[in-house]
């Protein structure tokens, strides 16, 4: 909505300028207030420059809005270095003068505080940047270096404000940086006051996992998400994950997918599993968990839809040829590309990172369904309750889609439900696979426990996988 907008009531609306950073705009409703100042507040290496130098590529590529860094600290080849990793082609858009970097030399010890300070000649320097682009956005990064040599306070705060207030007349939709104080919330505890809009970046180890947050600390005219936010930094830029929708407004197909296995569809009121449902599959080690899973992959994929697969235990040439045993062929689907599996290690990442890389495949590879499998080997990243969370998140995401998904759980039933009761209302179908002593032979018995929107069988069956396939008597 433009600034010349208004309500119903003839108020004005705040206008914005997207930053085009994925997840942040959806936060803040329309991305940062236009032509006015906002400050990004973080330690080293948190992402400041980083999130600043995108908000300006994004604005030249994909708003048409050329923009000027201006640098205390790194000069322009080192930020073009240093960008260059994330895809951003900083050096292009300084050749054909639309994006402009100014590196601005300020040694401390050079600074002599002699009768009154002011920011005349950035101001000059400054304007002529802007007028030789045509810029609409700027970055200065970071404020602590152009103040490094003031130590009267009043002075320093008069300047700030001025600054800001400069930033404000020439319409700039201005970002600066800033480093976290000790006391107040930027160093010289003044920047978060002037500022239009306040956002933090948190990078916090636990139990020597590392995660990225991001908050709103505050917006002035406008709502905006005021939680922690989880963000990862990798060879596309940031990525943020809001945590979940503002409303539970997303559509219920009544299409099915086949399980995969007749005798299972059968079970499901002869017709499988509800399209954008959740399922779960939970069970003791060998039960058969995975090759539920697998026999559901190849269903998908052999429907001409795609299907991504995260392997939280095992490698991809393992489970193919662990599948290949009882006659899944999932070579086949990835060769057709509509199979694609992400194996990775639970331990290497924070939970808030794994959920945001899973976000970044699944819209990229845009799959009709996923399995996570199994989803209890994030426990040993994090709390039970941060799974939950965890767990919330991600259905809420892919409901919005309307994917299919399939969780494996590594529990014992008994277990299972204790831990999937906290989740149920999540859960459209789950199944559950234990194993059984019957006359010195190791039986295992399936089960369907619930099954949202359909019909289905109460009885307990006996599941047997052998190289004839997957059989449920």
């Amino acid at each position: 909505m433009q600034a010349n907008e208004t309500t119903a009531n003839n108020e004005e609306i705040l206008e914005k300028s997207p930053t085009g950073i994925q997840g942040f705009d959806e936060i803040t409703f329309g991305g940062l207030p236009k032509g006015r100042p906002s400050i990004i507040i973080g330690g080293p290496g948190s992402g400041k420059t980083l999130f600043g130098m995108e908000f300006l590529v994004n604005g030249v590529v994909k708003y048409g809005e050329p923009g000027v860094f201006i640098a205390f600290e790194e000069t322009e080849k080192d930020l073009e270095k240093n960008t260059a990793s994330l895809g951003f082609h900083v050096k292009q858009l300084v050749e054909q003068n639309k994006l402009l970097i100014d590196h601005i030399r300020i040694e401390k010890s050079e600074i002599e505080e002699t009768g009154e300070y002011d920011l005349e000649g950035l101001f000059i320097r400054l304007g002529s940047a802007i007028d030789e682009v045509g810029a609409k956005r700027i970055v200065l990064d970071t404020v602590e270096s152009l103040f490094s040599g003031l130590s009267n306070e009043a002075v320093l705060r008069a300047e700030l404000r001025r600054l800001f207030g400069w930033l404000k007349e020439r319409g700039m939709t201005a970002l600066i940086t800033a480093e976290r104080g000790t006391d107040t919330m930027t160093r010289y505890g003044l920047e978060e006051y002037v500022s239009d809009c306040v956002i933090m970046l948190d990078h916090r180890v636990n139990g020597q996992i590392s995660t990225r947050r991001l908050r709103v600390v505050k917006y002035r005219g406008s709502m905006h998400g005021t939680n922690e936010y989880p963000f990862i930094i990798d060879n596309k830029g940031f990525q943020l994950m809001p945590i979940t929708s503002a409303t539970l407004d997303y559509s219920a197909p009544k299409e099915r997918y086949s399980t995969g296995i007749p005798e299972l569809d059968e079970m499901l009121s002869g017709k499988g599993f509800m399209k954008g449902s959740t399922i779960m599959v939970s069970g003791s080690p060998g039960t058969g968990k995975t090759s539920i899973a697998c026999a559901f992959a190849y269903q998908v994929c052999n429907s001409k839809e795609r299907c991504l697969y995260f392997a939280l235990e095992e490698s991809p040439d393992q489970i193919m040829r662990n599948m290949e045993s009882i006659g899944i062929n999932l070579d086949s689907c990835i060769k057709k590309g509509t199979l694609q599996i992400h194996s990775t290690r639970p331990t290497l990442y924070g939970l808030e990172t794994h959920l945001s890389i899973m976000q970044r495949a699944i819209d990229e590879f845009n799959p009709s369904a996923i399995i996570i499998d199994p989803i209890s080997n994030l426990i040993s990243v994090g709390l039970e309750s941060d799974v939950k969370a965890l767990l919330t998140r991600m259905i809420d995401y892919l409901k919005t889609k309307q994917i299919t998904t399939l969780f494996t759980s590594l529990k014992p039933l008994e277990m299972a439900e204790q831990s999937a009761a906290q989740i149920s209302s999540w859960i459209d179908t789950w199944i559950s696979l234990t194993n059984k002593e019957v006359n010195d032979d190791i039986v295992t018995k399936l089960r369907i426990i619930k099954s949202r929107g359909m019909g289905h069988t109460k009885k307990v069956k006996q599941f047997e996988l052998s190289e004839k396939g997957i059989r449920i008597k």
